[in-house]
């Protein structure tokens, strides 16, 4: 019995399994991109992006998160590249996460690696002017190694040229006479050393005597000390001697006033009494002496004169 063939029927599925083997190819070449939703961001670098390819990873903290999808010279300035990036949406791009190129291994495949990205930073998002979320980006280890080296290599061709300048046929010059002179002190030291050896001798003798008359010099800075402090304590007992001896003078000034203004004038009448009684006296001894009886019998009357009798006028009255 002879089998029909469906040529339709094997047709179609021809045509579909090719289908599906296109889209798997599709697929795996895009990394899944059909079941995954991506956000693109930009980031500008000031090096060489040699080795850097298209679909090259992008790896945040060392986990695939995106590729590359654009690789192109900034049109405004030729030393910067322009990176585009499609990452993984949900991926915690934050304003402070850093992007730098690094090579894997030793195969020398070159990626993108993001990293930073602190907790509490906001998320990144498009600034005015830019079509895509600009990710900050620093120097990759060979860019940072070719700098150095760089910077090392013009040190030393700056040091190569001092040197050179040093080795001058002027500085030779002067090298040879400097070392002529050193030369002609250490023969003149030589010659002279009995001299200063005596010297140094005398010195260590001079030193020796300072070390002994510093040592002397202790006690007595001790007893001109103990001295300054008998002068202190001398001169605060000359203190309150002074200021007793003045409490003492305003007192007397006190008692010497009071005896001026209360003692002197019963003194002058004293004296002016004791005056009156010596005149008295004085008179009193006179008449004693001219007429001793006088004591006994008291004053008697003088005896009259020629012409006068008791009777007599006093004198200025004139006779009727």
């Amino acid at each position: 019995m002879e089998t029909k063939v469906n040529y339709a029927l094997v047709g179609a599925f021809v045509l579909v399994l090719g289908a599906v083997l296109v889209a798997g190819v599709l697929w795996l070449a895009s990394g899944g991109a059909f079941q995954k939703k991506h956000d693109f961001y930009q980031a500008v670098v000031d090096e060489s992006v040699a080795g850097l390819n298209l679909n090259a990873p992008v790896k945040y903290n060392g986990v695939d998160v995106g590729k590359v999808r654009l690789i192109e010279l900034d049109p405004g300035n030729p030393e910067r590249v322009n990176l585009i990036f499609a990452i993984e949406r949900g991926t915690p791009i934050k304003e402070d996460t850093v992007a730098v190129l690094k090579t894997q291994g030793l195969t020398g495949i070159t990626y993108v690696e993001l990293s930073g990205g602190s907790r509490d930073a906001p998320p990144l998002v498009v600034t005015a002017g830019n079509d895509y979320p600009q990710i900050r980006t620093k120097p990759s280890l060979s860019a940072r190694l070719e700098n150095v080296l760089t910077s090392v290599l013009t040190k030393l061709d700056s040091t190569s040229g001092n040197i050179n300048e040093i080795l001058s046929d002027e500085n030779k010059a002067a090298f040879k006479s400097i070392l002529a002179d050193i030369a002609t002190v250490a023969h003149t030291l030589a010659a002279r050393k009995d001299t200063i050896d005596a010297g140094l001798a005398n010195a260590g003798r001079t030193l020796e005597n300072t070390s002994s008359a510093s040592a002397q010099l202790g006690p007595v800075v001790d007893r001109i000390g103990r001295s300054a402090e008998a002068i202190e304590k001398m001169g605060n007992e000359v203190a309150r001697t002074s200021a007793s001896a003045g409490k003492t003078v305003n007192a007397i000034g006190a008692d010497v006033k009071r005896f001026t203004s209360e003692t002197l004038p019963e003194l002058e009448r004293l004296l002016g009494e004791l005056s009156v009684l010596s005149i008295s006296l004085r008179r009193l001894t006179e008449q004693t002496e001219r007429n001793p009886s006088s004591l006994l019998f008291g004053r008697q009357p003088l005896p009259e004169g020629p012409g006068e009798s008791s009777t007599a006028k006093p004198t200025g009255q004139k006779k009727p």
